[in-house]
């Protein structure tokens, strides 16, 4: 398996007083041809991480390389093979969005020729075209990401870092960048992402780490993360009758983690550990039951669990 970006032992310390540890011995692979998340609270370490891989940080100890180069001994190297589009909008307010991207091409070298066919490809195809002559802030927040994505991938890159893309967007306008860059996977290109939407992660990433306090607390696939960090089974149920006699026979049954009274019935925490799920659907099902719903174990559980409920500045 090709691994297009590699951290080990990534250390940065912000000079003080006093001096703040961003990364604390990070290491991680991510294979080329995945959509990556890297997941944390406020002030984790995503950010410092996402910048030492762009060149733009540089680290305090350990190492990083992309696309195979080393990102402190041949940074512009690691820059012909990378694409950023971030949070805030960097577009250039001077330029339309058609210069924007065409510049954006002129500035890594493609023929004069290809700037004009790859800026018109990426016009029509982020449906940004009837916008080629409009100035970045006349553009709303979810038009001006999609620009700065069709730009980011303007000279080809092998990897796409995003670093919070979506925050402060629409859930349509959301839902339309998803698709974007699951098409981008599907035409092999690595991503990179931070986010904070658990959803978001769930939906797009085929595997996750958990950072906080510059360290990984955990990694693997979406799926991977649920079984393995407390990710808990949902079951709602709502009763005709007493709900008391359905939580005394629910308390102590094996799997059953958590039984909680709600306006309607009860809601009961179920762990994935095999055959537990069905054995509470059916002994709920003894006690005049009238609607029941299952869900899944999310990513936002497994967050919380491991770091913790304590609000970040």
């Amino acid at each position: 398996m090709t691994i297009a970006v590699q951290l080990r032992d990534l250390r940065k310390v912000y000079d003080g007083p006093p001096p703040v540890t961003a990364l604390d011995g990070v290491s991680l692979d991510v294979p080329a041809g995945m959509i990556y998340g890297i997941l944390g609270p406020n002030g984790a370490g995503k950010t410092t991480a996402i910048g030492i891989c762009t060149t733009k940080v540089r680290a305090t100890g350990g190492s990083a390389s992309v696309a195979g180069l080393d990102v402190a001994q041949h940074p512009v190297g690691v820059r012909r093979h990378i694409g950023i589009a971030s949070q805030a909008i960097t577009l250039d307010r001077s330029c339309s969005v058609g210069d924007n991207l065409y510049y954006h091409c002129r500035y890594f070298a493609l023929p004069l020729a290809e700037c004009r066919r790859r800026t018109e490809e990426l016009l029509q195809r982020f449906g940004i075209a009837d916008r080629r002559d409009s100035m970045p802030a006349q553009l709303s927040g979810g038009l001006a990401q999609r620009v700065q994505l069709a730009r980011a991938i303007a000279h080809r890159p092998t990897v796409l870092f995003l670093d919070e893309p979506t925050a402060g967007l629409d859930p349509q306008t959301r839902l339309a960048l998803w698709e974007l860059v699951d098409t981008l996977r599907n035409e092999g290109l690595t991503v990179v992402l931070t986010t904070h939407y658990m959803e978001e992660a769930d939906r797009l990433c085929d595997r996750v780490a958990v950072v906080d306090h510059g360290r990984v607390l955990a990694e693997g696939t979406p799926a991977e993360l649920k079984r393995d960090n407390g990710g808990t089974v949902v079951i709602n149920a709502a009763f005709a009758g007493d709900r008391q006699a359905a939580r005394a026979a629910l308390e102590g049954l094996p799997g059953v983690t958590e039984v909680v009274e709600t306006e309607r019935g009860l809601r009961v925490l179920v762990s994935l550990d095999g055959g537990a799920v069905p054995r509470v659907v059916s002994r709920i099902a003894e006690h005049h039951l009238t609607d029941l719903t299952v869900a899944e174990p999310s990513l936002e559980t497994v967050f919380i669990r491991l770091t913790g409920r304590d609000l970040r500045g």
